[in-house]
């Protein structure tokens, strides 16, 4: 047996509709189907797979870990999220993997689960030479 994907996230909360609009709106994922359960909740897409599982409550169960560290995806636009993040004051900071091409934009959804975005390839290598005349600029 292997592990081949990560089939979903669930999510408990107390704000449904906050956080099914910042899974939608600021992390860019489909608000789609959802089975007809008993209890409220949604469920966000990447192309067809429903990867964030939201369930609705009134209270925070006192049961179960009462955390998840965080949550990745993979992104595309590091700019363009940026951006996006800043005109809506999203707090969030970005680090470079050593010696990958990766570079990682870090923020957290209304719960206080973190967000891990990983950006890769040509983006990231300009945005770091950029990064770099920028430094030079103000260092000389």
């Amino acid at each position: 047996m292997a592990i081949t994907a990560l089939n979903h996230v669930n999510i408990v909360t107390e704000d449904l509709e906050a956080t099914r609009k910042f899974y939608s709106d600021v992390i860019g994922l489909i608000d789609g189907d959802r089975p007809s359960f008993q209890f409220p909740g949604a469920w966000l897409y990447i192309d067809d797979e429903a990867v964030i599982h939201l369930v609705g409550v009134e209270d925070q169960p006192e049961e179960g870990t009462g955390t998840i560290d965080h949550v990745a995806f993979e992104a595309n636009g590091i700019n363009d999220m940026i951006e996006m993040l800043e005109g809506r004051e999203i707090p969030f900071h970005v680090r470079d993997v050593p010696g990958r091409e990766i570079r990682q934009v870090f923020l957290h959804d209304p719960n206080g689960v973190k967000i891990e975005l990983n950006f890769r390839g040509a983006e990231v290598v300009a945005a770091r030479e950029t990064d770099g005349e920028l430094e030079a600029a103000f260092s000389s």
